[in-house]
């Protein structure tokens, strides 16, 4: 019997927690059960309490302590402890039916879904027929507000490509905290960052004006290395930016969805096309209604 699931991952600050909670809330509202598991050994704070936490395997403030780690090096550590240590997953996933959303809270850490292989290892053990053979669905969040920096957006939109490629699951990219960035954008300009393409480094507002000032933004001469706004202002970095964003459109894998936790529509939205992604609505039996519902519908 396959079970149902999503992996919540992006980079720290990206609103991962937040759309957890959100998620689950939409979930009681609606009368559906979800298995909230959470795998950042650093969190410390939670709207609902997980029903499986990492936390109760190995905490990163032990590691830390007893290992002489810095944070990233403990939270490695506590990821490849977890692999070590997967019947702490399967006595608690086991059991679950179909009727449930397993959501994963992830941790922040980037290297985990880049170039360390920890967390597709992790995936093909979740996904693996014969075990617990969760259909499972990559939710991928970056946070809306990098729309105001194209550096910092296409940035973390390689990421995100590399995280789809790492990981070889159905995926979803979404810009989360949308609700602070419509205020600063038309609409129409939020509509371009949802299929990233170098048009967008073409249009950008901190190049318009400081072309409309006079300044050459393509003068290949060099500054001064300890200058750091003239280095990220220069022309080798326009170039570099350049560079990632064609990578990005030629491999046309990149597309976004957009995020308002303060919106219910939005996350029933979300929850849509995590739904399609993992065939749930498909394995769901029919279900007959309660006494009660049909009193309430009379």
């Amino acid at each position: 019997m396959s079970k149902f699931g999503v992996m919540v991952m992006g980079p720290a600050g990206a609103g991962k927690s937040t759309f957890c909670a959100s998620l689950i809330t939409h979930l009681q509202l609606n009368r559906r059960s979800a298995f909230y598991v959470n795998l950042d050994p650093a969190a410390e704070s939670f709207e609902h309490p997980p029903d499986l936490d990492i936390k109760d395997l190995i905490s990163l403030e032990d590691v830390m302590e007893e290992m002489s780690l810095g944070p990233n090096g403990g939270l490695v550590y506590c990821l490849e402890f977890l692999l070590e240590n997967l019947d702490f997953l399967t006595e608690s996933l086991d059991s679950l039916t179909e009727e449930y959303l397993v959501i994963f809270d992830m941790p922040g850490q980037i290297e985990l879904y880049t170039h360390v292989p920890i967390i597709p290892t992790l995936v093909k053990f979740l996904t693996q027929p014969g075990a617990l053979d969760i259909r499972l669905c990559a939710a991928y969040l970056l946070e809306g507000t990098f729309v105001v920096d194209r550096s910092k957006f296409f940035s973390g939109s390689l990421t995100a490509m590399s995280a789809m490629m790492m990981l070889e699951v159905p995926h979803l990219n979404i810009l989360s905290k949308m609700d602070l960035v419509n205020s600063q954008m038309r609409k129409k300009d939020i509509k371009k960052f949802l299929t990233p393409d170098t048009t967008l480094l073409e249009d950008d507002p901190v190049d318009i004006a400081r072309r409309k000032a006079g300044e050459n933004i393509d003068d290949s001469q060099s500054g001064d290395p300890q200058d750091k706004d003239a280095m990220m202002s220069g022309s080798s970095f326009r170039r570099l930016n350049v560079a990632v964003a064609t990578l990005i459109e030629n491999f046309s894998m990149v597309n976004y969805l957009k995020l308002d936790n303060t919106d219910e529509d939005s996350v029933q939205a979300i929850l849509s096309y995590i739904d399609d992604c993992i065939q749930y609505h498909e394995a769901q039996e029919p279900r007959e209604l309660a006494e009660e519902e049909y009193e309430d519908e009379e």
